[in-house]
C-alpha cells in the first residue's frame, strides 16, 4: 500500500517527423515535493522514450483519486498517519481509513438499479433487439410479443429475488447467515459487524490479512462483498473503510471544491477547498459512518489489529448510539 504525501507532474515533448509527441507523468513521495518532482521527471523520460516506438503508450495519466489503477498509488490528501494506517480525504470529501493488512469488507444489501434507470435500460435493450427483428420478419406482432417477453422476464426475476430474500428473513439476516456459515467453517476467525446506510461493514480482528491472499478472497466471496471494492483492494494492496458521512446524505448539496476534488490542489484554489471542508467537517460531527451491531466468531483481537479497530470506531463514531447514519 502506497499513499504518498507529495505529488508532482512532469511534461516531455519531442517532434518525430511530422508529428509531435507529448507525454505527462506523475511522481510521488513521502519525503518532499522535490523527490516527487524528480520521480515525475524520470517517469516522463521513460514514457517519452517508449512513445517514440509504441503509439499505444498513454500520453498522460488521468488525475483520479482512487480508481484501483495499476502502477499509480492512491492520490488523496493525507490527513493522519498511524503506523501503516493512513487516513485520507477522498474525492467527495469524506475521510477514509486505508490499511495494508486489517481486513474490512462492505456488503451492500440492494444493488439493483434505480427504478427509472432500470426501465430505461430495459427500453434500450428492447429497441436494440426488436427493431432488427421487425425489419427482418416484417411484422409488428413479433415486436409486441417480444416486448412482453423481455419486460415480463425482467419483472419476474425481480420478484423472485425479493421473494428469496424475504424467505431468508430479509437482506440483513441473509448476509449474517452467510457470515456465520463462514465463521463456523473457520473457527479462529473473529469479525466485528457494523450497520452502514447501504448494508453491513465487516472487520476481521483475529489476525492481519493480506488483500490479495487466498483467505481474503475466500472471505469476500463467502460474505458477498461488493465486487468493485474487492477489485480495488487487490489493485491498491490495501483495505479501505469510509470514516465520515457522504455529503449528500447529510444535506450538503455542493460538491467538494474545486471540482473534481482530486489531490493535489493548486495554491490559489486551496481556500475554496478549505472553506468547503470546514462546513463538511462541522456537519459530519452529527452523523456516524456506521453503527456497531455485534461481534461474531472467536472474539480474538490481534495485538496489531486493536489500534486500527480503536481508530476506526472513534473516527466513524460507530459506538455513538443514536446518531443518524450517513
Amino acid at each position: 500500500m502506497i499513499v504518498p504525501s507529495f505529488w508532482a507532474e512532469a511534461r516531455r515533448q519531442i517532434r518525430q517527423g511530422k508529428r509531435q509527441i507529448t507525454v505527462r507523468r506523475w511522481g510521488w513521495s513521502d519525503t518532499s515535493e522535490a523527490d516527487a518532482q524528480a520521480m515525475a521527471e524520470t517517469r516522463a523520460d521513460e514514457a517519452l522514450a517508449l512513445a517514440q516506438t509504441d503509439s499505444t503508450v498513454e500520453r498522460r495519466e488521468r488525475k483520479v483519486a482512487y480508481n484501483g489503477a495499476q502502477g499509480v498509488p492512491i492520490r488523496e490528501e493525507v490527513l493522519e498517519r498511524h503506523g501503516d494506517t493512513v487516513i485520507t480525504r477522498n474525492g467527495y470529501g469524506a475521510k477514509c481509513l486505508n490499511t495494508p493488512n486489517v481486513l474490512f469488507a462492505d456488503v451492500d444489501f440492494d444493488t439493483a438499479l434505480p427504478r427509472g434507470l432500470y426501465l430505461t435500460a430495459l427500453c434500450l435493450l428492447a429497441v436494440a433487439v426488436l427493431l432488427p427483428a421487425r425489419w427482418l420478419l416484417g411484422s409488428w406482432g413479433w415486436l409486441a410479443g417480444g416486448l412482453i417477453v423481455i419486460f415480463g422476464t425482467a419483472l419476474l426475476a425481480r420478484v423472485m429475488q425479493r421473494l428469496n430474500l424475504a424467505r431468508q428473513g430479509g437482506p440483513q439476516l441473509a448476509a449474517m447467515a452467510r457470515l456465520r456459515a463462514f465463521v463456523q467453517a473457520h473457527p479462529t476467525w473473529a469479525v466485528r459487524v457494523y450497520r452502514t446506510p447501504a448494508g453491513l461493514r465487516l472487520l476481521a480482528t483475529h489476525s492481519p490479512v493480506e488483500p490479495g491472499s487466498a483467505e481474503a478472497q475466500a472471505f469476500f466471496g463467502a460474505v458477498g462483498a461488493d465486487p468493485l471494492y474487492v477489485r480495488m483492494c487487490v489493485n491498491q494492496h490495501c483495505f479501505r473503510a469510509r470514516l465520515t458521512g457522504k455529503p449528500w446524505r447529510m444535506g450538503i448539496d455542493k460538491h467538494l471544491r474545486p471540482s473534481p476534488g482530486v489531490w493535489p490542489v493548486s495554491a490559489e484554489r486551496l481556500p475554496e477547498r478549505e472553506a468547503w471542508i470546514r462546513h463538511y467537517d462541522a456537519r459530519a460531527a452529527d452523523f456516524a459512518a456506521c453503527d456497531w451491531i455485534e461481534s461474531v466468531g472467536s472474539g480474538a483481537v490481534h495485538i496489531s489489529v486493536q489500534p486500527v479497530v480503536d481508530l476506526h470506531d472513534r473516527v466513524s463514531q460507530a459506538l455513538q448510539t443514536g446518531k443518524p447514519l450517513a
